[in-house]
């Protein structure tokens, strides 16, 4: 009797189709539709509604507000993912339980293309640390900027948000998207300190220098931080299957050359499918990795990182304590953790895209390789080298050596 009450509580609340207020909570006991969705125009840039509306569009709410009722759900909002042919929509259920056995039958319904309950992901990051181990030197980054600086390579930060104005991060993003909420987009800790690791300007007069310099970033909100947690923490956000699926349908679009997801969580088939057709496309899809969580980093194709001083087994390893990295309010911070050293492995398959333009793009996954076990470290010199047809990087002091080192 009680289930019903909350049931019947839930469906009488008036829940407009596309509120997105975010809570942890709620995404844990919400459930993912997708029905199939005829071919359309549709442009990163385009408003929502014009790709989507008309009669179509009101057959498949109309479906789905049926198959809500049939199994007791409320239909919170949708999204079409033109990248798989389908409409996808957000129900949610009483309970976690309850939202994973409607999965299971929606996923039988013949009028479904698939269903799944929504996954949570996290961002990965300490507190900030007192002790300083810069890139710079690990990777010889000035040497490296005299032959690639990200160019013309556009990187898709897929995170919370990030404070476009910070005075290293001004002019450095060519798009700034918010999937969560209808908001203009918020200056949020983690995303901006991602931000400025990947692409810091150059030669400012402040601050830090990101790996990648001149490339493009697209500031993709994702993830909301944690309500009450400290701003400074590098470890307070969340993001649902939802919110990730969306970013990664514009990010598609656009043609961003490399994605960055500096976050981790359980294994996810929706965005496993949207991984998969931008692979197919030749993106370079960069993921952390830890002991709490190792997906899309585990997802075949994907460049799993994780940071030196707390290696993962099949991943590559980067400098991931003690990192600076820009904050919202204009500061900057030491930050820890693989979000931090995924975020650099992204810069540098960004120098590596620069270098390795037209059809060789392709084959960068095979510069960097893809680590199963035991764990390695990037030497980034050689990498650099290996996607260049001829020419010494750090004056050929590590043009001999192997890339990698296994982690003992």
């Amino acid at each position: 009797m009680k289930h019903w009450f909350v049931v019947l509580l839930l469906l009488c609340v008036a829940w407009p189709a596309h509120a997105q207020v975010r809570d942890d909570a709620i995404e844990t006991r919400s459930v993912l539709l997708m029905l199939r969705l005829p071919t359309i125009h549709y442009r990163p840039d385009a408003a929502y509604g014009a790709s989507y509306s008309g009669a179509g569009g009101a057959s498949r709410r109309r479906l789905a507000r049926a198959l809500a009722r049939e199994h007791a759900l409320v239909l919170r909002e949708d999204w079409p993912m033109p990248a798989l042919g389908v409409a996808c929509f957000v129900f949610v259920a009483a309970d976690a339980g309850a939202a994973t056995r409607a999965a299971l039958a929606l996923a039988r319904d013949p009028r479904v293309e698939s269903a799944q309950p929504m996954q949570l992901f996290h961002t990965l990051g300490d507190d900030p640390l007192a002790d300083v181990q810069p890139v710079n030197a690990a990777w010889h980054l000035q040497e490296l900027h005299r032959h690639a600086t990200g160019r013309d390579v556009r990187i898709a930060v897929i995170d919370s948000g990030v404070a476009t104005q910070h005075p290293d991060l001004r002019g450095q993003i060519a798009v700034a998207r918010n999937f969560v909420d209808a908001r203009p987009m918020p200056a949020e800790a983690h995303g901006t300190q991602v931000a400025g690791v990947i692409a810091a300007r150059a030669h400012n007069g402040v601050g830090i220098v990101g790996i990648a310099p001149d490339s493009r970033l697209l500031a993709l909100r994702a993830c909301w931080e944690t309500p009450g947690a400290p701003s400074s923490s590098a470890a307070s956000a969340s993001c649902s299957s939802f919110t990730l699926a969306r970013a990664l349908q514009f990010a598609i679009d656009a043609r961003a050359h490399v994605f960055n997801f500096s976050l981790a969580g359980p294994r996810d088939v929706l965005l496993g499918r949207l991984l998969d057709v931008a692979l197919r496309r030749g993106v370079t899809v960069v993921a952390a990795a830890s002991d709490t969580g190792d997906y899309p980093a585990s997802h075949p194709g994907v460049i799993a990182v994780s940071a030196d001083d707390a290696p993962v087994a099949g991943t590559w390893r980067a400098p991931g304590r003690g990192i600076p990295a820009t904050m919202p309010g204009g500061g900057w911070v030491l930050a820890s953790g693989a979000s931090f050293a995924a975020a650099e492995v992204s810069g540098l398959a960004a120098l590596l895209r620069q270098r390795a333009a037209g059809p060789a793009a392709e084959r960068l996954s095979q510069t960097l390789g893809h680590a199963r076990t035991p764990s390695r470290g990037i030497d980034a010199c050689a990498a650099l080298r290996r996607s260049m047809a001829s020419g010494c990087v750090c004056n050929c002091t590590t043009a001999s050596a192997t890339m990698a080192t296994p982690h003992r």
